[in-house]
């Protein structure tokens, strides 16, 4: 296979993979709208799409597998069969082979024979040997009904790109496809071939003009050449012929013929319904968006080295161009981060087809819910977020929800429910699941966690706390492994990728009544906004989006021996932490301090600093392993003036001052 057959391969695994998704999103869809005949249609053009571009880049046994997929489909279009529960489970079983022809295949063809034949038995009018797609890829058309006095022909001229046979195009295969709507009449069109001296062999020329009997829409032929249609040229007539045993009426009475030669006034459009505009999307590698974000990165460091050299040298067009750069750099920041944002809705699909089959599999009837699929997240917090929920969502499934026997006997609805939600909250996002099963019981976790050496009888844990504990490596409170869980294996994976991307997993859970779990993510893992402080000589990153306001330190809390205390802002207590204390900093403090207060999820608390030194944009460096154990840090950022500050992790300190504040109140010293 040359490199170009393989660049046309590899466009065509990305094209097909995104239509895959489309037709699992729709047949889910479908078995709640069985009567949508839009959903239909666009599932039915899904699979044409796949089955005409699979067969134009060589995909042969896939084109034939699709064809006689897209048959069987057929009758649901034409009303000669219904939507049922196994239907929608095979055609899914089907799409999952499709995801196989892609690859590869071997060891193929007795998997493709077994769906095919279970859906000849759903569907009678479904032959298991139906016609492959090399001898005809293209879907017959119904019979025309054609009016007494002629036939309507399709005449159907085109000329593809210069480009097309390097590109991997093959006409053959869009004349074939053209050839199966009816008898056809094939002509060469020689009129813009150049002469010898200018010829290139490697390019197309030649145009064709085909006579098809048969009345074809536009959308017939625009999904022939949906894939070419952007660069050739294309024209459609439709002409009336007079049929040869017709009775000649008399002159006076006769109606008018057309010619056949002339076009009849009201022909159908020949052009697509809209040219492509320049809002259209567009493929980019994902290489090429990370090196773009690494430069933008780097050009953020430099606009604020430029900040600091112009604030030196306190020159008047030194400073103007330096805001026009700053505002500049600012666009670009905020351009290129949102070029890196995906929709979350975009790994949602999978995840129903994961519920519909854990529900089958386990017995265990439920409704799936999703909420907010139009919340945006970076891409690589996206790619990385897709096998934690897969873990979450299954033991929601197995552990959580009861079989439909023990929710009759608590008063429940058999059908059990599970809700996977997102939503902004500030520069966060928080992605919910939520389930009506049992809930976690602190007692037996508790006791597992004893038994395991994990805690002893004597620590006196909140019931967060405990809840805490199913994180932990190899914990598992269920008594039989199955096929699903009960190695321990998955929720220490979540925390640990969910630590990775410098997000939080905040549980809740009431027992009888159901879980919910909610994970706290950054919108980007690359630049943010921070408040830059200083604590005892040493500057500091705070991000922009944790603080919610700043107030001077009251004279009584000036002095301390350190711990948590208490600010009462506006008739709040707030608990606040001294930077000095927890980082072990020598020397007196200034006599006018400043508290930072910062909120998470899990409530807010006070940050007692030095010095407020203003906002700063912040490109975020990873810290490296030797470092992982600061876990009050996020990472590290390159300031104007080439040092570095730690970036304060506003999660860990919030969580610190809770656990602080519960300790007090338990009277255990702080």
């Amino acid at each position: 296979m040359s490199e170009v057959d393989d660049i046309g391969a590899e466009i065509f695994r990305q094209e097909a993979t995104e239509l895959l998704h489309s037709i699992e999103k729709g047949l889910m869809d479908l078995e709640a709208r069985p009567s949508d005949t839009e959903l239909i249609n666009s599932i039915f053009r899904s699979m044409h799409t796949i089955k005409g571009s699979g067969a134009m880049f060589g995909f042969t046994e896939l084109s034939q597998f699709v064809h006689e997929f897209e048959t069987a489909f057929d009758d649901l279009r034409n009303g000669r069969a219904v939507v049922t529960y196994d239907l929608i489970g095979l055609s899914l079983q089907a799409c999952d082979q499709i995801g196989k022809l892609m690859q590869s295949t071997e060891g193929t063809e007795a998997e493709n024979r077994r769906i095919l034949a279970n859906l000849g038995r759903l569907m009678p009018t479904v032959e298991a040997d139906a016609p492959t797609a090399t001898q005809d890829t293209a879907q017959s058309p119904q019979p025309v009904e054609n009016g007494p006095s002629g036939n309507v022909m399709t005449i159907v001229r085109f000329w593809l790109g210069t480009d097309a046979l390097r590109l991997g195009t093959n006409p053959a295969l869009l004349i074939d496809e053209l050839r199966g709507f009816g008898d056809t009449t094939i002509r060469a069109l020689e009129d813009r071939v150049p002469t010898l001296g200018d010829l290139d062999p490697t390019d197309c020329h030649v145009g064709w003009e085909i006579e098809i009997a048969a009345d074809l829409s536009d959308a017939d032929i625009d999904m022939v050449f949906i894939f070419v249609r952007d660069d050739m040229d294309l024209t459609v007539e439709r002409r009336v012929e007079q049929l040869s045993f017709a009775p000649e009426a008399p002159q006076s009475l006769q109606a008018p013929i057309a010619d056949p030669g002339t076009e009849l006034p009201a022909l159908p459009k020949a052009q697509p319904a809209s040219p492509p505009s320049a809002g259209e999307t567009m493929r980019v590698a994902t290489e090429r968006l990370d090196e773009l974000m690494d430069r933008v990165g780097e050009l953020v460091i430099a606009d604020a080295r430029l900040q600091a050299l112009t604030e030196a040298t306190s020159d008047p067009a030194m400073m103007a161009v330096a805001e026009d750069i700053q505002r500049l750099v600012a666009g670009l920041r905020d351009a290129t981060m949102s070029m890196r944002m995906v929709p979350i809705g975009s790994i949602l699909g999978r995840f129903r087809r994961l519920m519909r089959d854990l529900s089958a599999s386990l017995g265990k009837p439920l409704d799936f819910v999703t909420v907010g699929e139009d919340t945006e997240l970076d891409k690589t917090v996206i790619e990385l977020l897709a096998d934690p929920l897969v873990h979450i969502l299954r033991n929601a499934v197995d552990h959580g929800l009861e079989r439909p026997e023990e929710r009759r006997a608590a008063g429940k609805p058999e059908t059990g429910m599970i809700e996977l939600g997102a939503r902004y909250s500030g520069a966060e996002v928080l992605i919910t699941v939520r389930d009506d099963g049992r809930g976690l019981n602190p007692g037996k976790i508790r006791e597992r966690a004893i038994s395991r050496g994990l805690i002893s009888a004597k620590d006196d844990l909140s019931e967060s706390e405990i809840f805490r504990m199913i994180f932990q490596p190899g914990f598992s409170t269920v008594d039989k492994v199955t096929e699903l869980s009960g190695r321990g294996v998955g929720m220490d994976v979540v925390m640990r990728t969910i630590g990775s991307l410098r997000g939080e997993i905040d549980l809740a859970s009431e027992p009888g009544q159901g879980t919910t779990l909610t994970l706290r993510l950054p919108l980007t893992l690359a630049i943010i906004d921070g408040m830059l402080i200083d604590v005892g000589g040493e500057r500091y990153t705070i991000p922009l989006a944790a603080v919610e306001e700043c107030v001077e330190l009251p004279a009584q809390h000036v002095v301390s021996s350190g711990g948590s205390s208490y600010l009462n802002i506006r008739g709040d207590l707030v608990p606040f932490l001294r930077l000095r204390h927890l980082f072990d900093i020598d020397g007196a403090p200034p006599e006018f301090q400043k508290v930072v207060v910062v909120s998470s999820t899990g409530g807010r608390v006070g940050l007692v600093v030095d010095r407020i030194i203003g906002n700063y944009q912040t490109v975020i460096k990873q810290l490296s392993q030797f470092h992982a154990g600061l876990k009050f840090f996020s990472g590290a950022t390159i300031l104007g003036d080439g040092t570095v500050a730690l970036i304060l992790d506003a999660n860990q300190l919030v969580m610190l001052g809770r656990d602080l504040e519960l300790r007090a109140r338990r009277g255990v010293a702080a």
